[in-house]
Parts: C-alpha cells; sequence; structure tokens
C-alpha cells in the first residue's frame, strides 16, 4: 500500500460544505458537515488515485506553501 500526502480545500456556504483536491483535476466533492465532507473526499481521492494508478498514470504532487484569504475592495 502507498500513501500520498495531498493537499485539499474546504469552504462553507449556506448549502454546506464543499471539498476540492487541487491536485488532482476533478477531484471534488460535497456534504452536509464538516466530517461528512472530510470523508467524502478521502474516498474521492482514493478512487481518483486507485484509476490512475490502474492506468499507469502518475500521481500529482506539489508542495503546499500557503493557504490564505485575501481581502480586496472594489
Amino acid at each position: 500500500m502507498q500513501k500520498f500526502t495531498l493537499p485539499i480545500v474546504i469552504e462553507k456556504d449556506s448549502d454546506g460544505y464543499f471539498a476540492m483536491c487541487p491536485d488532482l483535476q476533478g477531484c471534488y466533492t460535497q456534504g452536509n458537515s464538516y466530517e461528512e465532507v472530510l470523508a467524502n473526499i478521502q474516498d474521492a481521492i482514493r478512487l481518483h488515485i486507485e484509476d490512475r494508478l490502474a492506468n499507469n498514470e502518475a500521481i500529482p504532487t506539489t508542495e503546499m506553501v500557503s493557504l490564505t484569504t485575501l481581502e480586496v475592495t472594489v
């Protein structure tokens, strides 16, 4: 078994939680709670990586430098 450490982004809005993995294009999910979306994105990432490995595709990795918010006045 291989282990991968990948960055994820979790956002919250009025409809619940949304999670994505920037390193894996198209790998995203949603959930009603933080715990649910965290479990869902873990499953989505696992399935995405299993598919890539089955097709002999590389698993992209990047080094997370920073995640922050930025206020912009327009």
